[in-house]
């Protein structure tokens, strides 16, 4: 996560949101950056940015930070794929709070592309408007990896065969919004991985958990389906902001306009899989990016 750029008075005052969506605005600006010096390899960030061939580089922390954060998802989410497969099946993957993630397309290119059975990005319906507006346009090169799709709602929601964008807002009752969302484009017999990036931070501990068990309902034994799909969760956030330089990032990020209400439950990397033990998942571990850079990264020497 990176810090947001200011929102003025006005955007404030009438879209207290505003910031929230910045923060990935600003990712996907540090991921161009990446990709430009080499660090990823991502043709497709670039219709997801506007303006993107004036955009500054991004000093080499950041660069660094966005390699490592991209590269650690990507190996979890192969994994996923690669267990789905041995077991004969296809996957879900459902991205909550998706913004300009580009997974979708990056798999599509890659080796697991026959192995994915659906994919969902859901966000606010303002991101997923303009997400939908950029696919459509024909000079993003963003449609030919979906086939035949159509609009819906409005223009904010976007269905192709296996891929879908859908509007919400993940902070309101799942039950009251989910049914309705979903249809029956979701299917609770295939393994499925959820992917949080930077979402459940930004929410309550009573929204994050109630949108957690919401799925973990879904995908449990019942009348309809006696042997759901396994369901799995990847959560990529900060944590343990107690201490100084906790507390200065958190006043910045207040000067800001973002709070973080999903961040004062976990203030250790012990607390961490607390969160999904305690909705009924058997197992889950937590690690730090420095445990990921060090074991699991590949090492580059870049600028």
């Amino acid at each position: 996560m990176h810090p947001p750029t200011p929102v003025n008075r006005s955007e404030r005052a009438y879209d207290s949101d505003a910031a929230v969506r910045q923060t990935d605005s600003d990712a996907a600006l540090a991921r161009l950056s990446a990709v430009r010096k080499g660090y990823l390899n991502d043709r497709f960030i670039s219709p997801l940015v506007p303006r993107a061939q004036l955009q500054p580089l991004r000093p080499p922390l950041i660069n660094i930070g966005t390699y490592v954060r991209s590269g650690a998802i990507d190996r979890l989410v192969e994994q996923w794929l690669e267990l789905s497969k041995s077991e004969g099946q296809l996957c879900q993957i459902i991205s909550l709070g998706a913004g300009s993630d580009t997974r979708f397309w990056r798999l599509m290119e890659g080796p697991w592309k026959e192995q994915l059975g659906a994919y969902f990005e859901l966000d606010f319906p303002d991101v997923t408007l303009k997400k939908a507006m950029t696919i459509r346009n024909p000079r993003s090169g963003l449609s030919a990896a979906l086939g035949a799709s159509e609009l819906d709602l409005g223009g904010q929601a976007l269905h192709s065969s296996r891929y879908h964008l859908l509007p919400c807002d993940l902070r309101k009752p799942p039950a009251d919004i989910f049914p309705g969302l979903f249809k029956d484009h979701l299917s609770p017999a295939l393994p499925t991985l959820l992917l949080f990036e930077c979402v459940l931070v930004y929410m309550s501990p009573e929204a994050s958990s109630a949108l957690i068990q919401w799925f973990v309902d879904f995908f449990s034994p019942s009348i309809q389906i006696s042997t759901p799909g396994t369901l799995g969760g990847m959560v990529y956030e900060m944590f343990g902001l107690e201490d100084a330089f906790g507390q200065v990032m958190m006043n910045n990020l207040r000067a800001r306009n973002v709070s973080l209400p999903g961040a004062k439950p976990y203030p250790s990397l012990e607390s961490l899989p607390a969160r999904f033990l305690s909705r009924g998942f058997t197992s889950a571990k937590a690690l730090t990016l420095r445990n990921i850079r060090s074991s699991y990264i590949v090492q580059l020497i870049l600028f």
